[in-house]
C-alpha cells in the first residue's frame, strides 16, 4: 500500500513514493549491481499522490538514481561484516564498504537507464539495467548528472574482478523456447543474468541443477567450469 503524508509532524518519516514491477521475483538470480544486465527491464509505478508535475523534465535525462528499500532483507537484520560474493565469500568487509542489502537502514541506491515515462491515470517510469526485486518500495528518484557524478579514474576493489560465464542452451531448452513462444528479449535476459553467475559463493557445485525464477518462468541450469548450461524451462508455480 502507498501511504504518503505532507503532515509537518511526520516529515521525518521515509515513505514509499512508488513500487517496482520487475521480472526478478526472488533474490537468487537477481543482478548484483545495476547495469550488469541491460536486458532487465522494469516499471516503477508512482503512488497516486504523485502526478505528472512531479516528473516534468525527467525525460531529458538518460539515467536516473533510484533510492529504495531492501524490503526482502529487513527480516534478516543487518551485519557489521559482510562477505561480498565477488570476493568468493572468503574475505570480510565492513558493511559500509559493501553494497550489501543487510544494512542498518536497508536503504539501496541504483543507477538505472531511463527508457520511457508514461502518464495516464498514474505515472509509470520504465527503466532498464535493474537490480531490483519485484515490489521493491521506491523512496526517491533523482536525475543522474554525469559532469559531477562520473569519476572515471576512481579506485574500486571490485572493478577488476568481474568475470562473465559463457551461457549455452541445451537442445531441449531451445525447443522449449520455440514451443512456448518465448521472445528474444527474454532469451537475452536469461543469458545476461546467468553470465553473472547467480550462485552463492559457498554453494557452487558442478553436479547440481539450479533453478532461477524470472517472470513467469523457472530456468533450470548447470555450471561446468566457466560455462552455464540451460537445461530446461518450465512454468513457475507459486508455492
Amino acid at each position: 500500500m502507498c501511504k504518503f503524508s505532507n503532515n509537518d509532524k511526520q516529515e521525518w518519516l521515509i515513505q514509499p513514493i512508488g513500487h517496482v514491477y520487475s521480472p526478478y521475483k526472488q533474490k537468487f538470480g537477481l543482478a548484483r549491481q545495476p547495469g550488469l544486465v541491460p536486458a532487465a527491464h522494469a516499471r516503477i509505478d508512482l503512488c497516486s499522490q504523485f502526478k505528472a508535475d512531479c516528473v516534468r523534465g525527467l525525460e531529458e535525462y538518460d539515467f536516473i538514481w533510484v533510492q529504495f528499500i531492501f524490503h526482502a532483507a529487513i527480516k534478516d537484520g543487518w551485519l557489521p561484516l559482510i562477505r561480498p560474493p565477488k570476493l568468493g565469500g572468503k574475505e570480510k568487509k565492513g558493511v559500509f564498504a559493501t553494497r550489501s542489502p543487510h544494512r542498518p537502514n536497508h536503504l539501496g541506491l541504483s543507477l538505472l537507464k531511463l527508457e520511457q515515462i508514461s502518464i495516464t491515470d498514474k505515472v509509470s517510469i520504465y527503466v532498464s539495467g535493474i537490480d531490483l526485486l519485484d515490489q521493491t518500495p521506491v523512496i526517491d528518484i533523482k536525475p543522474y548528472l554525469p559532469f559531477v557524478e562520473a569519476k572515471a579514474n576512481a579506485a574500486g576493489s571490485y572493478a577488476q574482478l568481474r568475470t562473465l560465464l559463457k551461457v549455452q542452451w541445451s537442445e531441449e531448452a531451445q525447443q522449449q523456447m520455440k514451443w512456448f513462444g518465448i521472445k528474444s528479449e527474454f532469451y537475452q535476459l536469461v543469458n545476461q543474468s546467468l553470465s553473472q553467475d547467480p550462485r552463492p559463493a559457498h554453494q557452487q557445485h558442478s553436479d547440481k541443477t539450479y533453478v532461477m525464477n524470472l517472470g513467469d518462468w523457472d530456468i533450470l541450469f548447470l555450471v561446468n567450469g566457466v560455462v552455464v548450461i540451460v537445461t530446461q524451462l518450465r512454468r513457475h508455480i507459486e508455492v
